[in-house]
């Protein structure tokens, strides 16, 4: 059997991280992933799909991810069935995620992401970590 999912979109709010009874790091958020095609005349529509990660991915979407980031997402659609509050039998399609990727370089509407990450209280280090010097070089190199 092949259940494989890989999806494309935009966080359409924080990454929510929740703890089991057994203290298991669970993380969901919504990803608003645009379809393919549009009817002529009308806008393209999107998805609304929910995603559901555990663990090691579950702390690092909730650390890294906010809304509006682009974020790719691999994993498996799976189903549940609950009864709501009012006695209805309901069923759940979501995608738990077996990785979650960056889909976006981090220039990218950062400044937006950084107001939301701040609004969400996320600590933002807007200072540049001086890893890399620019090196000059003379125009007569040798290969």
């Amino acid at each position: 059997m092949l259940n494989v999912v890989a999806l494309n979109g935009r966080l359409t709010a924080n990454p929510e991280l929740k703890h089991t009874n057994s203290d298991i790091p669970v993380c969901s958020f919504t990803l608003a992933v645009d379809r393919s095609y549009a009817k002529q005349g009308q806008e393209r529509q999107a998805d609304f799909i929910t995603i559901v990660c555990w663990r090691g991915t579950a702390e690092f979407a909730s650390r890294y991810f906010v809304k509006g980031q682009l974020v790719a997402v691999e994993g498996s659609i799976q189903t549940r069935s609950y009864t709501d509050k009012e006695g209805n039998k309901r069923k759940a399609f979501e995608v738990a995620a077996s990785n979650v990727h960056f889909a976006e370089p981090k220039r990218d509407g950062m400044a937006e992401i950084q107001r939301n990450a701040q609004a969400a209280g996320v600590p933002v280090n807007n200072s540049d970590s001086g890893d890399f010097v620019e090196i000059s070089v003379p125009d007569d190199l040798p290969f």
